[in-house]
């Protein structure tokens, strides 16, 4: 057993910056009646928190914070239940180790 401090993610995670690209978000949501279960899981997954139910029950995407650390891409994107771009230069997550 290590005698190493351990550290939550979320911790990190604050060391970071995302800078947002107003309307032009590099994530989109498919829409669907009813979330895939791989779709749903990303609700709990992501490790950024990006995707979230809505009222009706279908899941939505709110890239600011993506991480960009492609889980979504690789469960999601071959089934088409996303649409995922590379964020615009100078724009996206901005990595600080400290």
């Amino acid at each position: 057993m290590s005698d190493e401090p351990k550290v939550r993610v979320e911790e990190k995670l604050q060391y970071n910056r995302y800078l947002v690209d107003p309307g032009k978000p590099h994530i989109a949501v498919a829409p669907h009646e009813t979330p895939s279960r791989n779709l749903q899981a990303m609700t709990t997954i992501c490790p950024a928190g990006c995707y979230a139910n809505n009222a009706t029950g279908q899941v939505e995407v709110v890239a600011d914070g993506c991480m960009e650390c492609g889980t979504c891409r690789i469960l999601l994107e071959p089934t088409g239940e996303i649409t995922w771009t590379y964020p615009r230069g100078g724009f996206g997550v901005l990595f600080k180790f400290g």
